[in-house]
């Protein structure tokens, strides 16, 4: 027997996935990751009995309801399906599946539509932070036909402007959660930041890579995959993240000088494919990483130091991502006062997935 579950399937910045109300789904989480894991068709490398796109990029699910502080709007769940395992993952936020919280809010009468811009005040539960999400309405409506351009998404659309509220240390608790910008692992310079998403920045240069590499050419190469992957298990208890064996933080990019005039390059690994473009909240971090004097990132960006606010275009295989930020000094060190950026997104399909009900009862 199937059980009809209601879903809107919808494009977020460069990802895409289903967006439930969170209601709709079993409350215990062990059959809520069934229901998932059976709307997405998980495990299967080509996800052909689901919804998903047998890639990381396509296999995100988004789970919205009513807030649970008093200075939000909604709430957001983000979880990673994984599309060869039975896995479901809670360890990260998705800013670009973020982008299409705001819309699906307002078109499913969680938040009113408030003018020709309607803001809508995200909390993001897998980080306890929030962000507001500036939509276009307007007559009264979600408008998302527009003339703005992203990266790794053909055809303009609608903006939708993301201010990030209390990205820093969100995950890890504290903006280096090492307690040094630069550290030395297996040979290797790396610094860990975490505003937004864990990230763990390497130089491309060590690593015996140009920084140029699409990623195909680098998941073929399985001595680079084993030794990001060796640095990755051992900072991840020294990111306050535990064994990271299974979990999918923090995020290992390969950073190299800009080629086409930004402040740098980047190849991310998320952590076992490689990006074709760069996670929303992963770019936050690249560039606070580049405004840090002494980190892995500032070395190779060679950008000037100072306070007040940066415009940064942050370098990915598809193009660049924008990244604005106010910075202030903190002792010897930084301190990131807003974080914001530019998504889109778009409303492809809204209806039923039908999985097993079996799904919902069955250990």
């Amino acid at each position: 027997m199937l059980r009809a579950l209601p879903c809107t399937l919808m494009r977020g910045g460069t990802s895409k996935g289903l967006y439930f109300d969170a209601r709709d789904l079993p409350p215990e989480r062990a059959a809520r990751d069934r229901v998932l894991l059976a709307a997405m068709g998980s495990p299967d490398a080509r996800q052909i009995d689901g919804l998903g796109g047998a890639h990381p990029l396509t296999s995100k699910v988004a789970l919205i309801g009513p807030p649970t502080r008093q200075d939000a709007d909604v709430d957001y769940l983000f979880l990673q399906v994984t599309v060869d395992k039975a896995e479901v993952s809670d360890s990260q936020n998705c800013g670009n599946i973020l982008a299409g919280v705001g819309p699906w809010a307002i078109e499913n009468g969680l938040v009113p539509v408030s003018g020709a811009t309607t803001p809508v005040r995200i909390h993001m539960v897998n980080t306890s932070s929030c962000a507001v999400a500036h939509v276009p309405t307007p007559n009264g409506v979600v408008e998302y036909e527009g003339d703005a351009r992203i990266d790794g998404v053909p055809g303009t659309a609608a903006a939708i402007t993301i201010d990030f509220l209390d990205l820093a240390g969100s995950s890890c608790g504290s903006l280096f959660p090492t307690g040094a910008v630069c550290d030395r692992v297996d040979g290797i310079d790396v610094t860990c930041i975490d505003n937004g998403m864990p990230v763990v920045l390497m130089s491309a240069a060590q690593l015996g890579k140009t920084g140029a590499e699409s990623p195909e050419a680098l998941e073929a190469d399985p001595a680079l995959r084993a030794r990001v992957e060796k640095i990755r298990l051992e900072l991840g208890p020294r990111m306050n993240l535990g064994n990271v064996a299974s979990k999918t933080v923090p995020k290992m990019c390969l950073v190299s000088p800009s080629r086409h005039g930004g402040a740098i390059s980047t190849r991310t690994f998320i952590p076992h494919r490689v990006h074709e473009a760069i996670g929303v909240l992963g770019a936050v971090s690249v560039a606070t990483a580049c405004l840090a004097p002494g980190s892995v990132a500032a070395r190779i960006a060679g950008l000037p130091a100072g306070d007040g606010s940066r415009r940064l275009d942050i370098e990915h295989p598809t193009g660049f991502f924008t990244v604005e930020l106010d910075i202030a000094a903190a002792g010897d060190g930084i301190r990131v006062t807003r974080s914001a950026l530019l998504r889109t997104a778009r409303k492809l399909m809204r209806g039923d997935v039908f999985v097993p009900a079996r799904a919902w009862s069955h250990a």
